[in-house]
């Protein structure tokens, strides 16, 4: 019984230890795209891959994806929701929806965007980290004419 207990107990940990890893993700995002944070969150061989953005492999070249994300975004308001996240010993997969407002410097354009996330993650030295991030685009739209057609 203890042990199914503790089994349990350390898959909740680790749940709730992922889903403080994306809120991370989120507040360095919004945080100008740090990129001098962001490869903190990403195991050393770790993928970025975004539709229409490609795909970015290795803290390099995820740090240079993230300097173009602050040449290109003024602001950006990352909420994420509904995740479903399987653990599986020190290897973990899950997928969450994203919907945000976002202001790109070209134009002062603002935009809606919500796209959905599915990550693999990896426990390293203890710590959780993103193996690969995938975004899958959903919906852009004017913030002034919104997402549906007239």
């Amino acid at each position: 019984m203890s042990s199914d207990l503790e089994q349990r107990i350390r898959n909740l940990e680790d749940i709730e230890a992922i889903k403080q890893l994306k809120a991370r993700y989120c507040s360095v995002c919004d945080d100008n795209h740090n990129p001098d944070e962001i490869t903190k969150l990403f195991a050393e061989d770790g993928t970025w891959e975004g539709e229409g953005l490609g795909k970015h492999q290795g803290h390099a070249a995820i740090r240079a994806l993230f300097e173009g994300f602050q040449k290109r975004i003024s602001f950006s308001q990352h909420n994420v929701m509904n995740p479903v996240i399987r653990v599986d010993g020190d290897t973990a997969n899950g997928a969450w929806y994203f919907l945000g407002p976002f202001t790109f410097r070209k134009g002062n354009r603002a935009m809606w965007l919500a796209a959905r996330y599915e990550e693999d993650y990896v426990r390293e030295g203890g710590q959780w980290k993103f193996k690969h991030l995938r975004a899958i685009g959903r919906m852009s739209a004017p913030y002034e004419t919104g997402w549906a057609e007239k």
